[in-house]
């Protein structure tokens, strides 16, 4: 019985040694073999590799891929207007020196992204103050994530990884400054609208001035050819008023007295005060004819 459990524990103690110094590499992993914090061994092909148990040696893995690191929150950074705005910003990087990250950090991918965050930070707050709130908003958007990235790269090769890319998630303003550029749009919008208006205004003045000059030309023209007409039908009217009274004289006088009296007694309510001997009733004194031989 003793012999069984012998062998038993033996046997148990072979695999638990065989499977502590056996470990397989994923294709998107690599391996580092170290012993009391020292890298023995960086394994970036996949498979299956040995390695004395521990605590001879040791292994961790790290992610071969290409990771974001996408800040929780929007930083604050400072304009060279001295304006405060919010980024928000992510970036995509991976390992490409196992080695020398692995001293960096010991392994410890907290401490990693924390210092990937600093360095992104730092590069940030270097372009932002170079700039005015617009160059960074809309102007110079792509020479900020450029030079941003630039500077990342610098710094990341130093810790063995490798920036692919960095992007400007949002860029906004804090409130108070989002107050006053909103006044500042409004005043300006309102500006526009004075000037639109003033020039309106303007062009409706001139439409109306230029419409009451050509209205008085036109109703000048009409009033002097009607009073062209007017005199030419006077001068027709006299003519024949002459004609007819060198023709008839007697006639002609009888003629014009009639059109006085329609003239004269045309409202029933007026009042004429006349010498009734005098010539105006001539005609209601005596027939033409007998007016005629009085005469």
């Amino acid at each position: 019985m003793n012999r069984l459990v012998t062998i038993a524990v033996a046997a148990v103690l072979a695999i638990w040694l065989l499977s502590s110094t056996v470990f397989i590499v994923d294709q998107r992993k690599y391996a580092i073999v170290f012993a009391l914090g020292e890298v023995k061994q960086v394994i970036d092909k996949p498979g299956l590799h040995f390695k004395m148990p521990p605590p001879f040696q040791n292994v961790i893995f790290l992610d071969k891929r290409i990771l974001t690191l996408d800040s929780p929150d929007a930083d604050r950074f400072i304009t060279a207007e001295k304006k405060n705005i919010l980024i928000d910003s992510f970036v995509k990087w991976r390992i490409v020196d196992p080695r020398l990250y692995f001293v960096s950090f010991s392994g410890d991918e907290r401490r990693a992204l924390d210092r990937m965050s600093q360095i992104i930070k730092d590069a940030l707050n270097l372009e932002i103050t170079k700039r005015t709130v617009r160059e960074v908003i809309s102007g110079e958007r792509a020479k900020v994530m450029n030079a941003i990235q630039k500077n990342v790269e610098d710094e990341a090769k130093k810790i063995g990884i490798q920036v692919i890319d960095v992007r400007l998630k949002r860029v906004d303003y804090v409130e108070q400054i989002s107050n006053s550029v909103f006044d500042r749009m409004r005043s300006e919008r309102l500006r526009v609208a004075n000037e639109l208006r003033s020039t309106g205004a303007a062009e409706s003045e001139k439409i109306r001035a230029d419409a009451d000059k050509q209205r008085t030309v036109i109703l000048a023209e009409a009033y002097r050819e009607a009073e062209k007409m007017r005199g030419e039908g006077d001068a027709k009217a006299s003519q024949i008023y002459a004609q007819a009274f060198g023709q008839n004289p007697e006639f002609y006088k009888f003629y014009r007295s009639l059109q006085a009296y329609r003239t004269s007694f045309k409202g029933q309510n007026d009042v004429m005060v006349l010498d009734p001997n005098s010539e105006f009733f001539r005609y209601f004194r005596s027939s033409g004819a007998a007016g005629a031989g009085a005469k």
